[in-house]
């Protein structure tokens, strides 16, 4: 599997990231194309060969024309759904977003709908995580790890005041990942831009074993004496081949309830996927006293395990989440997207350990596409499964 290893030995930030890239083989033209492609007229991007403390970087700067200071939520979903940006791109940077707006609302005790994210909402942020997301997708990356971060030391002045550093919404954004402070005198290395990257990006710390086929460097703005301050990306074949799959460990969560109907318990299964679960399933049980109840089992990288137990505390009547750690292999997968009679659908395919592949066609898309052309349902699924086989 390729996969990309972040080493943010000295923090990380969304220019830093796309600097990074760009050293390990983003098209530089592809980038300095993506303001247009976002219809974000009136940006440039400039990279340049930069070094810090000695070591040779990449460093990406958008000049940008007068922008209002900060956006809402919806604003910028806006720009990101109406790009070009593949599907999954699509996803994960309106996740990376949405993670910031529900911390910085849980912090000032309001609500996400009325968080106004400030230099985060900015044009260059937005360029930062959809340039990111969507370069990584680029070289082919299939999955992202993460090293121990750098968060810096001292307090950072921004719209709310005096902060500490880390500041509270980056804190809660690196929730679950591998953190330390310091070095001494560095001020804020870790945006909220680089740990909502690194939230939605990372599935945890890097294998214990791969082949590094190449890395880079990404500059961060500033320049200490002595000491690099940069992000290295490391391109890496890791797992045990293609059509083997890859192994990782995982964190389950389990909770056991007796006293809430099922059409809320679905509700909660479907909040606790957009929470960022990578399964939820709901299990009958028979508790104390022979009363019938449910089991919520959850299953979920360890970045967010913390945030989804706090999600099965605050939406269902448990008292207590039961959490173990779990090892699963996944095979390779990917979404391709197909033509059925004039009509995109797309396409879950994975690779079997014998090398075939095996594709499974949206079902929302096949019913639309049915709907549409007035063919039956089995039709439209066996059409698109066949065209994904032969791509």
């Amino acid at each position: 599997m390729r996969a990309a290893i972040l080493d943010p030995f000295s923090g990380i930030a969304g220019d830093m990231t796309l600097g990074a890239l760009v050293d390990v083989g983003l098209d530089p033209e592809w980038l300095r194309a993506l303001p247009t492609v976002l219809g974000l007229d009136g940006v440039t991007v400039r990279i340049q060969d930069v070094k810090r403390a000695e070591l040779a970087c990449k460093k990406v700067d958008f000049d940008i024309p007068p922008q209002p200071h900060g956006r809402h939520l919806k604003h910028i979903r806006e720009i990101v759904e109406r790009s070009a940006a593949p599907h999954d791109v699509k996803r994960r940077a309106d996740a990376a977003f949405t993670a910031i707006a529900e911390q910085e609302a849980a912090i000032h005790a309001t609500s996400v709908e009325r968080v106004h994210l400030h230099e985060v909402g900015a044009v260059d942020a937005i360029l930062d995580v959809v340039g990111a997301v969507w370069g990584l997708a680029q070289l082919g990356i299939e999955r992202v790890y993460c090293g121990a971060i750098a968060t810096g030391d001292g307090t950072v002045h921004a719209a709310h005041g005096t902060l500490p550093v880390p500041a509270p919404a980056t804190l809660k954004l690196l929730e679950g990942h591998a953190i330390r402070p310091g070095p001494a005198g560095s001020g804020e290395l870790v945006t909220p831009t680089g740990a909502a990257l690194v939230r939605v990006l990372s599935s945890g710390p890097p294998p214990r074993e791969y082949v590094p086929l190449r890395s880079g460097f990404g500059a961060g703005t500033k320049d200490f004496a002595g000491r690099a301050n940069a992000l290295r990306v490391i391109i890496a074949e890791t797992g045990a081949g293609e059509g083997q799959g890859d192994v990782e460990e995982l964190v389950q969560l389990a909770s056991d309830i007796d006293d809430m109907s099922p059409e809320y318990l679905a509700a909660v299964a479907d909040l606790l996927r957009g929470g960022g679960a990578l399964d939820v399933v709901l299990l009958a049980t028979t508790m104390k006293r022979g009363r019938q109840g449910t089991r919520i089992e959850v299953l979920a990288r360890p970045a967010e395990a913390a945030a989804l137990e706090d999600t099965l505390l605050r939406e269902t009547t448990t008292i207590g989440v039961r959490r173990s750690t779990v090892t699963r292999r996944a095979l390779a997968r990917e979404t391709r997207e197909v033509e059925v009679l004039g009509h995109r659908l797309a396409v879950k395919v994975v690779r079997l350990p014998d090398g075939r592949i095996r594709a499974k066609p949206e079902f929302t898309d096949v019913q639309r596409v049915a709907q549409e052309t007035g063919r039956p349902l089995r039709d439209i699924f066996h059409l698109a499964a066949d065209q994904a086989e032969r791509l």
